[in-house]
């Protein structure tokens, strides 16, 4: 009996220490990267990352020899096995034949339902893009996941005029005045509203089960939710959010329920991540507005963490896309306290670009980034461009950039 009473004694006392030590370990600041595949002279851009429950990942982007223009480009994918040590090959996601596939975006639900949702380009310009989507709830297998149900998105945008010339009303001359003119005439048009709305960020889901997707028009340069209260089977538009050429919106959960959309720079300088506040769900929206935060031009995203902290992955600059960095609020986006470089090109002449990312929180709180990698210092008729991944932890992030990358 003394012997058990002293090991229960000996168990209680180092207890302590191993949790300590364990939440010590995990707790080390750590990043690893690795491209989803070998450098591709074609064009590969535009990812997609998601966390499968079974611990596996999936990415997206498309390919092709371009853009909008280019009748080739597909949506590809790529898995990355739990505990693998490389992706599988790319295989085809999605593709409209004969037509330009782009901008994936992945999303799990609350239900555990993966869904794609991709842009078909129809006459070769943005303004004719078609939102489509597929959800999938048997996707653990190899290459594409076996698909329960497809449909296309087909919204009327809400109250556009209105919020249009409300908007525009604060520019009554010169250059400005008559681009929002323009603009209100536009608004009027009912096939150009409800064509060319786009996605690019994750969606979200709320409490009350309400999916929100952010998406954008280039015709407009403006953005709005779509929403839907019965997953997916409908969907309606929210009041657009108009400012002066905000797109892409990501949206974070604030503790009251409440909806921040941060949003890439298609504006006049300064060139600033746009923001816009909904209080009622993503119903309405105020207009956008600029931050104090750098960007130039290029895609953000904004992650709701687990413990409430808000991650933003953003190329924190006016010029280029060289420089991609992390940042961590505590405080719902009033302050970004802490800031860490994912990916610094300083050479002077070609710098790399590193874009339109991607990221998302693993069950074990660590995080995964997808974004574009071009390397514009190599030839462009040689292999130059791949998707890169990287996984790391927040401890990593708010430790900051080591000296040498800060000067």
């Amino acid at each position: 009996m003394a012997e058990i009473a002293m090991n229960t004694l000996l168990s209680r006392l180092l207890l302590p220490t191993l949790l300590f030590a364990g939440t010590a370990l995990a707790e080390k600041p750590f990043v690893e990267k690795d491209d989803v595949f070998p450098l591709d002279v074609k064009h590969n851009h535009a990812s997609s990352i998601l966390y499968l429950p079974n611990g596996d990942l999936f990415v997206c982007w498309y390919r092709g020899s371009g853009e909008r223009q280019a009748d080739d480009v597909q949506v590809m994918g790529a898995r990355k096995k739990k505990g693998a040590k490389s992706w599988s090959a790319p295989f085809v996601l999605a593709d409209v034949a004969g037509f330009p596939d782009t901008n994936p975006t992945l999303f799990l639900d609350r239900d555990k339902r993966l869904w794609l949702f991709w842009q078909t380009i129809v006459a070769n310009t943005w303004e004719s893009a078609i939102t489509s989507y597929r959800v999938s709830s048997n996707y653990n297998g190899d290459g594409v996941p076996k698909w329960d149900r497809a449909d296309i998105m087909l919204l009327k945008p809400n109250h556009l005029v209105e919020r249009v010339q409300e908007f525009g009303s604060r520019y009554t001359s010169g250059r400005e005045g008559d681009y929002w003119k323009r603009e209100l005439e536009k608004a009027k048009d009912k096939y150009f509203s409800r064509m060319g709305w786009m996605n690019r960020p994750h969606p979200v889901q709320l409490a009350s089960g309400r999916i929100v997707v952010g998406l954008y028009s280039d015709g407009y340069s403006i953005s709005l939710a779509a929403i839907s209260d019965d997953n997916g089977l409908t969907w309606h538009a929210s009041d657009p959010i108009v400012g002066n050429g905000n797109i892409q919106p990501s949206f974070a959960i604030k503790k009251d329920g409440g909806l921040v959309a941060y949003m890439r720079d298609n504006g006049p300088p300064p060139k600033r991540l746009m923001k816009s506040e909904s209080k009622d769900n993503g119903e309405t929206w105020t207009f956008a507005e600029d931050t104090d935060i750098p960007n130039s031009g290029t895609g953000v995203e904004v992650l709701t963490l687990k413990d409430g902290r808000w991650l933003m992955i953003n190329n924190d600059t006016e010029r280029g896309r060289n420089s991609l960095c992390l940042s961590i609020s505590n405080d719902e986006g009033k302050t970004w306290k802490w800031n860490r470089h994912i990916e610094l090109d300083k050479r002077a002449e070609k710098p790399g670009s590193f874009h339109y990312p991607a990221i998302v929180q693993a069950a074990d709180g660590t995080i995964h980034a997808s974004y574009s990698v071009f390397l514009n210092h190599l030839p462009q008729t040689e292999p130059h461009k791949t998707i890169r991944h990287a996984h790391f932890n927040l401890e990593w992030v708010m430790e900051g950039d080591p000296a040498e990358a800060a000067h």
